[in-house]
C-alpha cells in the first residue's frame, strides 16, 4: 500500500511548480476581463454598476482615464495579454524562459503594480471617488507581481 505513495511525490512536485504559473495566468485572464468590461461599457456609454456603491463612472470617464491619449483599459488589456501569453510559454515551452526575457516580464509586472498604485492614489486624492473594477484590476496586478517574484 505505501509503495503507491512514492509515485505521488513527483506529481506533487510538478503541481507545486505549476501553481504560481496557474495563479499568474488566472490573474492575467481576470485582469483582461476587467479591462475589457470597462472598455465595452465606455464604448456603449453603458452606466457602470459598482458592486459596493462607489461611483465607477466618475473614475473611468475622468481625465485620468487616458495616458498620452490612450485609454488606460487598452493598456491593461495589452498588459494582461502579454502576461498570460508569456507565462503560458514559460511553463509549457521553457526554451522561451531566458534570464533576460524573464527579467523584462518581471520588470513589466513591477511597473504595472507601480502604475496601479498611482491610479489608486488618483482615485483617493485627486478624484475622491472609487472604482471597484479599477481596484480589482490593481489587485490582479499585485497578484501577478507576487507570482512573478515567486517564479523568478
Amino acid at each position: 500500500m505505501l509503495m503507491g505513495f512514492k509515485h505521488l511525490v513527483p506529481f506533487c512536485k510538478k503541481l507545486m511548480t505549476a501553481f504560481p504559473y496557474v495563479i499568474v495566468i488566472a490573474a492575467a485572464c481576470a485582469g483582461f476581463f476587467i479591462a475589457w468590461n470597462i472598455r465595452r461599457k465606455k464604448q456603449t456609454q453603458e452606466h457602470f454598476v459598482c458592486p459596493i456603491g462607489f461611483d465607477c463612472d466618475a473614475v473611468v470617464r475622468s481625465k485620468y482615464s487616458r495616458v498620452m491619449g490612450i485609454p488606460v483599459e487598452i493598456g491593461g488589456m495589452l498588459y494582461y495579454t502579454l502576461i498570460a501569453v508569456s507565462y503560458t510559454l514559460f511553463y509549457f515551452a521553457p526554451v522561451f524562459l531566458s534570464p533576460d526575457l524573464s527579467l523584462a516580464v518581471l520588470a513589466t509586472s513591477g511597473g504595472a503594480v507601480l502604475f496601479s498604485l498611482y491610479l489608486t492614489g488618483v482615485q483617493m486624492f485627486a478624484l475622491k471617488e472609487w472604482c471597484t473594477w479599477c481596484l480589482a484590476s490593481a489587485f490582479m496586478c499585485a497578484i501577478i507581481f507576487a507570482g512573478a517574484l515567486w517564479i523568478a
